[in-house]
């Protein structure tokens, strides 16, 4: 099972971006424990500025803007 975080205030596109994973994950048949950061302090220790940010098992993958759906997928699959 992949731990996955969504790291930002639950801004549009940080909700875009669980959901983009969710919907991945399905497509693939991974499981994934999906979480929402949504504290300040906690993404800082990321080291992310920008948000939202992707963190899966323990690496950041992404931050700033909406990845891609087609590198969501590798990341899950890695």
């Amino acid at each position: 099972m992949k731990k996955v975080k969504v790291l930002g205030s639950g801004c549009k596109s940080c909700e875009a971006t669980a959901e983009m994973v969710r919907a991945a994950a399905k497509k693939l048949g991974v499981e994934i424990d999906l979480e929402k950061i949504t504290d300040y302090a906690a993404i800082a220790g990321y080291g992310i500025a920008s948000t939202p940010g992707l963190v899966i098992d323990g690496k950041v993958v992404h931050a700033g803007g909406l990845p891609k759906s087609e590198d969501v997928a590798k990341w899950l699959t890695a």
